[in-house]
């Protein structure tokens, strides 16, 4: 009995044993698994499409942008996060027509030095070689490709200066970085070979896929269109970075892989965090961080950057500004408080549609003396200047003769005009809005505009109850008629002006018909039982071209483009972007 329970007992501390082993081994084999599974976090900043800007950029809104303080937010995010590539997908060189900072080609190059300098700094991990980098040529690129801490990617173009890829361990997964350039640089190549763009990013993909990487980034400038093509015909791309800017600054997917852009002249730094579980991507998200005033320059590369490459680099509301030894570390910007140069705008507050904002915004920003005031048509200075330079049309815009002193005058001159002792602006840039030479006409509605326009049934139809005169888009020339659309246009609106001398009742269901189907040859439709040889007959005649005279004549007279314009009360002129609704345009045309 004693034997049997020992025997029992051992039984039991037996199993209870290798139950602890079980619930060890599992454990052990639950956090090899988890370890696995558990999704790690890579952070992708990246650039693209910066075009050596060096400095913030002077706009109204939104000054962003600048070395200094993109080098300042890095440093910042790579040290939250260590495992952070930093990639730019080209166009960061300075020259060539994007570049509109752009001076000489001894001034770019060294800005272009600058750029590299900084990204030096900055710890860039491998740029892409795009047709911008070749802007002065291959013996350059190459010559600063060598010198830089961080490589030149393209996997078609040969060369030992450019490596086709490299690999980089984050987070413990391989990353493999790709580039490829696009055909058109080999113009600026100078005898370089570049390899078909499928065939090189395949066998790369393929040489990377060989090398146990577990996500490639390919860094591409070809263009929407042509990226697009490239990520559907060769599999295994996961990250695309475009090295262009563009209006949509998502992410967006193109098959499997995922695709963010450049910020133009950098003024954002693009943010890509991918959450990678079981060595695959299980999601993703995209920040563009704006580089504004509240991110602090970074010292270091404050300490290679001038202060300026010209006086356009300077910018200081109200001031004159002075670019002192440019392109030097010894350059500094010099404000100086402006002389004063008065504009006078005539203008009208009764009218509904006068709009001076644009054009007195554009001469302060010009010219930063510029002293503003407005005068009523009515008042007695304004009608004396009326008189006196037998002004037309207003608003109007009269500058003192010494802003031909200004910087800027060179290149503002062509919208002045020189009248005694002031300048006048010409009205073709600053546009009309009331005419002072034409008699006030009540009520009266006179609509410019063309039946091959978009939406121009739906105009008609929004406008017809106030019964407007209807003016075409044509013009005259030594040949005959034309139009934008060409001479189908230029045709149709003969027949439409041979429609209204013959069958006035008609002309609007005419007009309303044809705008619906401007393309179609079948005009006859529209005419219904009326006779169609009477208004062929008359369109190919110089009765037609007599009456088409007489309907633009108005346009020609007052300068009209484009449509939809509307003339109010022989008066008034203004123009509406698209096609309003009828509430829209009751709206407008109320008193």
């Amino acid at each position: 009995m004693i034997k049997v329970f020992c025997d029992m007992r051992y039984a039991i501390c037996d199993m209870r044993c290798r139950l602890r082993q079980m619930v060890v081994f599992f454990f052990l084999a639950a956090l090899v698994f988890i370890g696995n599974a558990y999704a790690k976090d890579i952070t992708i900043l990246y650039t693209g499409d910066t075009h050596a800007a060096l400095y913030p950029c002077h706009c109204p809104i939104e000054p962003d942008g600048g070395l200094a303080r993109r080098a300042a937010l890095i440093k910042r995010l790579k040290k939250d996060n260590p495992d952070t590539l930093l990639l730019d997908a080209g166009g960061f060189f300075a020259g060539g027509v994007m570049d509109e900072y752009s001076l000489n080609s001894e001034l770019d190059k060294e800005r272009t030095e600058v750029v590299l300098r900084a990204m030096d700094l900055m710890g860039y991990d491998a740029v892409s070689v795009t047709g911008e980098e070749f802007n002065f040529g291959r013996a350059f690129l190459e010559a600063v490709a060598q010198k830089r801490n961080f490589p030149f990617l393209t996997c078609n173009v040969s060369a030992s200066a450019f490596k086709p890829y490299i690999v980089k361990e984050v987070s413990g997964l391989k990353v493999g970085i790709i580039a490829i350039t696009e055909p058109q640089a080999q113009a600026k190549a100078e005898g370089l070979k570049f390899t078909e763009l499928k065939a090189a990013l395949s066998g790369q993909v393929a040489q990377l896929r060989k090398r146990g990487v577990n996500l490639i980034i390919l860094l591409s400038r070809l263009g929407e269109t042509a990226d697009a093509d490239l990520i559907k015909s060769v599999p295994g791309i996961d990250v695309l970075i475009c090295g262009y800017s563009r209006k949509d600054e998502s992410a967006l997917k193109l098959g499997p892989a995922i695709t963010v852009a450049g910020i133009w002249q950098g003024r954002k730094l693009g943010k890509l965090t991918l959450k990678i579980a079981k060595q695959h991507i299980q999601d993703y998200k995209l920040e563009n961080i704006r580089l504004s005033d509240q991110v602090a320059n970074d010292p270091d590369v404050a300490g290679v950057v001038p202060a300026c490459f010209s006086d356009g680099d300077c910018s200081k509301k109200g001031f004159v500004a002075v670019c002192r030894n440019p392109a030097t570390m010894r350059a500094a910007c010099v404000f100086t408080q402006p002389a004063n140069v008065n504009l006078r705008v005539i203008t009208t507050k009764s009218s509904r549609f006068v709009d001076t904002e644009s054009v007195v915004n554009y001469l302060k920003n010009k010219v930063p003396g510029l002293v503003v005031s407005y005068l009523d048509y009515k008042d007695k200075e304004a009608r004396g200047l009326i008189k006196r330079f037998r002004i037309q049309a207003i608003p109007a815009y009269i500058v003192d003769k010494k802003i031909d002193q200004e910087k800027a005058f060179e290149g503002i001159k062509q919208y002045l005009v020189l009248e005694d002792d002031v300048y006048l602006m010409r009205p073709q840039f600053t546009g009309v809005t009331f005419f002072l030479s034409r008699n006030r006409i009540p009520g009266r509605i006179d609509l410019f505009f063309s039946m091959h326009d978009k939406d121009a049934a739906l105009l008609l139809d929004a406008i017809k109850d106030s019964k407007p005169q209807v003016h075409f888009l044509a013009t005259e020339t030594n040949k005959g008629f034309d139009a934008k659309n060409g001479r189908m246009e230029a045709e149709e609106d003969l027949r439409a002006c041979c429609v209204k001398e013959y069958y006035p009742q008609i002309f609007w269901d005419y007009i309303s018909c044809r705008s619906q189907n401007a393309d179609s040859s079948w005009w006859e439709d529209c005419l219904g039982n009326y006779n169609s040889e009477k208004i062929r007959g008359c369109a190919r005649s110089e009765e037609g071209k007599r009456l088409l005279r007489q309907n633009i004549a108005l346009g020609r007279e007052l300068e009209v483009m484009f449509g939809p314009t509307y003339l109010l009360d022989n008066q008034e002129i203004f123009s509406t972007k698209g096609t309003p609704s009828k509430a829209e345009l009751k709206k407008i045309l109320k008193k």
